[in-house]
């Protein structure tokens, strides 16, 4: 890495317990704009922290609330720091479980779509057994955060990408057989776009994009409930019935086409 830290940079009542190191299938921009997306926390990364409230968010970076999965009282304060001249960042704890951890990554461009990342974990800890123990805790914990994070970016750029090249729609219908010989939940492609279909509570039939509006997170696979979609990305909700945001954050789902059923043959087709 180009700007390893220093002792400056870090309190003398820290110890290092690990690092960890990885490269990136993506340019350093797109770890940034990773970086910066606080919203993603309990929603990906949803084995760790179930809520998160914003406090104060900025160029420089964010401080939140976290609740870790588990209990209520598992409360953290965190504090995102960035320095992007020298290509790194801070997570510090600043209260809560945890209080006076720091976290840095280091990041270098090893191409248009490839960063390492070199993570090391400071603690406010100095038994060798217990900083060891804690130090393979945080190591195995931020692999998975890290391949939770690296697969979301990776299909959002591709998703991206697929974007740039899409033709206009064309109005085309689609037809799929007969409804007692359909498998529900079915996943089908009309003028380049992804939909499913499926059944809801109530018996009725309806068609939704698999993208969510936001960040192009993945519906293909996230359960409704009640009628209402959540994407495992963000946590966005939307009705599927008519795609309308249910939270009240102003996203709305692809038009969808109509799902029809022919009275007499019983044959489904969308429109």
């Amino acid at each position: 890495m180009k700007c390893e830290l220093t002792p400056a940079d870090v309190g003398s009542e820290l110890a290092l317990a690990a690092t960890y190191h990885r490269a990136v299938r993506t340019g350093i921009e797109r770890i940034w704009e990773n970086v910066l997306d606080w919203e993603h926390l309990p929603a990906l990364h949803d084995v760790y922290f179930n809520h998160v409230v914003l406090i104060e968010i900025g160029s420089w970076g964010w401080r939140v609330e976290l609740t870790k999965a588990g209990t209520a009282d598992r409360r953290m304060f965190l504090e995102l720091q960035i320095d992007r001249a020298k290509a790194r960042y801070r997570v510090r704890t600043l209260a809560g479980e945890g209080t006076g951890t720091e976290i840095w990554t280091l990041l270098e461009p090893l191409g248009p779509q490839r960063t390492a990342i070199k993570l090391r974990f400071y603690l406010p800890e100095h038994r060798p057994e217990r900083l060891a123990m804690l130090g393979e805790k945080y190591r195995a914990s931020y692999a998975r955060l890290w391949d939770q994070d690296e697969a979301m970016i990776v299909r959002r750029e591709a998703l991206l990408a697929r974007s740039r090249t899409r033709s206009g729609v064309s109005g085309a219908s689609l037809r799929l057989g007969p409804l007692a010989e359909l498998r529900l939940p079915l996943l089908v492609e009309l003028d380049g776009q992804p939909f499913r279909i499926l059944e809801l509570e109530d018996g009725e039939l309806v068609a939704h994009s698999t993208i969510c509006p936001h960040w192009l997170g993945p519906l293909d696979e996230a359960a409704p409930e009640n009628g209402i979609l959540r994407c495992p990305w963000h946590g966005y909700l939307f009705d599927l019935r008519t795609g309308a945001s249910v939270d009240g954050r102003g996203c709305r789902l692809a038009p969808a086409p109509s799902v029809v059923v022919d009275p007499v043959t019983g044959e489904i087709s969308l429109r």
